[in-house]
């Protein structure tokens, strides 16, 4: 006890020195001079460092973060700054990442509003929390170090202050463009405190913080009926009125609003399709033009980039009005669907309970999350043009399983025939809730993937919203999580748990295989290790594998031919030919050791009265999941009596 108190004692000790550090270090990245200082120290070292758009700067955060080249042709870039929080959807965070990167560039498309589309809990907003808490730890390095007027209210960039007619000079010394005026406040200020030297402006280093409104802006919609552009733009401060004398002053006018907060960042639009028309207008013409016009003051300008998110419902609404059709053409739309992969959907509720004291408190069977994931996704998917391709087939092959019959090249057309796939179906927050629905009703702090799909099963009895054909429908995919996917599953871990020897008896008969074949694809005959005779090849016992995972007569030839070609290129890179290198003769290798053991199995697991030996031989089955395969106790146990109600069904 003394011990962890002692360790206690020096993780926080550790943790108030660390911190003090980074106070010292926060305090040292400051920076304030003149805008002549700014010129000297700042820009000349790397000015176009100093002149960078908004877009550039979001670009160039997400490439400092990191991004990982495709090891495929047909695969997306993977973005560090996303990675560890969004899951399969590459192909959604892929296009966002080209918008920014096409809008740094100079491109029209960075005249273009960002909007990113989706169903409920699909990711929307978290990708723009992330760019958000990307752009404010970039900020904090010297790479991304941001500078602005020190008393603007709207963190202009110093570089505005240099006058119209002296920027083509300043292109020639400093090979940058500079684009923008200054806002009718800061022009003010420069003319009566500095009498027009802008020279002796006074220039800060900022920090983007969205809690701050410095460089981040957001705006929620609420009631249209009341809703004010105000919001967006400001108004006049009626109590400063009196003290400057005139409406028109921009010392009078409060710079309050989200446009604003977001200049030199990123502003983001909640719900964007629900805010009044001319909103819309007023956001879409700040990105087209860069300009927002408010009484009394002449165009503003605002160099920011606007990312808007909705859902599904109220972008269909928004299509019906034919008047939309020019605000459309404004925008980058960018779908970000639930995800296809069920174990990127498993990933997702890992992150979301995680995070959760009372989930921590839990432990969850090594399928639990992978079936609910499952089920998620049967309901998100459409049938195949392939008649002969069922869901659950087309599921594997969303999850880069090897199907029978369906090539690499099948497959990707498979995967990318129905672009619109995964814009509805259960959402992860509904999985969550049932999740946490069983966990609240567990006594045992131990959840089984049976019992997680009994508590979606409950939470779609449950669900008001739904009517009795989409209940039916979402239960029989609950019937076929449990048949297709969590039956192979669990026995397979009960199989290879009872089997101590698995790895060396599955390599055994792999072995046996390639002989079978090779004799039989050479038409000769085998040495048998027993009798040490020539025989016949052993055509029942490779047929015994071969339909443990549904080869045909027909098909079986070419099948074998596969295997041995695999088989000798591994040979010729100097490795041995091992079950991993064929998932699906893996697969057959598994089901035919497990068909031949299934009467031990019976006799271990479902004994009434188990005698000394028999219970000797359960514990060490269920001390075996526990140890190796991510089973608690309740969980083995309960694993086990599945597997026995299994086999005497069969």
């Amino acid at each position: 006890m003394t011990d962890r108190n002692e360790d206690t004692e020096r993780h926080r000790s550790e943790f108030v020195e660390s911190l003090a550090d980074y106070s010292r270090k926060q305090q040292a990245q400051h920076w304030a001079g003149s805008f002549n200082d700014y010129l000297r120290d700042i820009v000349a070292d790397n000015p176009a460092r100093a002149a960078r758009s908004s877009h550039q700067y979001i670009w160039d955060m997400i490439c400092w973060r990191g991004l990982e080249a495709p090891k495929q042709a047909d695969t997306a870039n993977r973005y560090k700054l996303f990675e560890d929080d969004l899951f399969g959807i590459d192909q959604a965070l892929e296009r966002v990442a080209n918008y920014f990167k096409a809008a740094s560039e100079g491109s029209e498309v960075g005249r273009r509003l960002l909007l990113l589309l989706g169903p409920p809990s699909g990711g929307k907003s978290s990708l723009v929390t992330l760019l958000k808490r990307g752009l404010e730890a970039y900020s904090r390095i010297d790479e991304g170090a941001l500078y602005a007027i020190q008393e603007s209210p709207i963190q202009e960039s110093p570089l505005l202050l240099i006058p119209h007619g002296k920027r083509a000079e300043f292109r020639d010394s400093y090979g940058v463009e500079i684009s923008g005026d200054l806002s009718p406040y800061t022009r003010a200020l420069v003319d009566e405190k500095y009498g027009g030297d802008f020279a002796r402006v006074p220039v800060h280093r900022v920090f983007i913080d969205e809690a701050g409104r410095h460089a981040v802006g957001t705006y929620a919609p609420h009631d249209p009926t009341t809703a004010d552009i105000a919001d967006l733009v400001g108004s006049v401060d009626l109590s400063k009125v009196a003290e400057y004398g005139d409406e028109g002053d921009p010392r009078a006018w409060s710079w309050s609003g989200a446009v604003y907060a977001g200049n030199r960042g990123l502003l983001e639009m909640i719900e964007i399709l629900k805010v009044k028309r001319e909103f819309l207008y007023l956001l879409l013409t700040l990105t087209q033009e860069q300009v927002v016009k408010v009484s009394r003051f002449p165009l503003i300008y605002i160099d920011e980039t606007i990312v808007a998110h909705t859902n599904m419902a109220e972008f269909r609404r928004f299509l019906q009005e034919k008047e939309n059709e020019a605000l459309l053409d404004r925008m980058v739309i960018v779908q970000v669907p639930y995800t296809l992969c069920y174990t990127d959907e498993a990933r997702i509720y890992h992150k979301l309970t995680s995070a959760t004291p009372s989930f921590r408190q839990v432990h969850l069977d090594p399928h639990a999350l992978a079936v609910a994931a499952v089920f998620a996704i049967l309901t998100r998917l459409r049938p195949s043009e392939r008649p002969d391709l069922d869901l659950s087939k087309k599921l594997r092959i969303h999850a880069h399983e090897e199907v029978e019959g369906v090539s690499d090249a099948e497959a990707e057309r498979i995967v990318r025939e129905q672009p619109d796939e995964g814009m509805d179906g259960v959402s992860p927050r509904f999985v969550v809730n049932a999740l946490a629905s069983a966990i609240s009703q567990s006594e045992s702090k131990s959840l089984t993937a049976m019992e997680v799909m009994l508590a979606l099963k409950d939470s779609i009895d449950s669900d008001a919203r739904m009517d009795a054909k989409v209940k039916k429908q979402w239960i029989d995919f609950l019937v076929t999580t449990r048949k297709e996917f969590y039956n192979r599953w669990v026995k397979e871990d009960v199989h290879k748990a009872l089997f101590v020897s698995f790895q060396d008896e599955a390599q055994e008969l792999l072995e046996k295989y390639l002989d079978e074949v090779e004799a039989v694809l050479e038409n000769r005959k085998v040495d048998d290790p027993i009798t040490g005779e020539e025989r016949d090849a052993d055509e029942r016992f490779l047929r015994s594998v071969e339909t443990k995972i549904g080869i045909s007569d027909s098909g079986k030839t070419s099948f074998r031919q596969e295997i041995v070609r695999k088989a000798l290129s591994t040979y010729k890179r100097g490795a041995k030919f091992t079950l991993s290198e064929h998932a699906r003769l893996c697969e057959a290798i598994k089901q035919y050791l497990f068909q031949e053991r299934r009467d031990v199995l019976r006799l271990v697991t479902s004994s009434t009265r188990a005698d000394a030996e028999t219970m000797e031989k359960i514990s060490a089955v269920e001390a075996r999941l526990v140890d190796d395969y991510g089973y608690d106790a309740h969980s083995a146990h309960e694993a086990l009596n599945y597997v026995t109600t299994l086999l005497a069904q069969e």
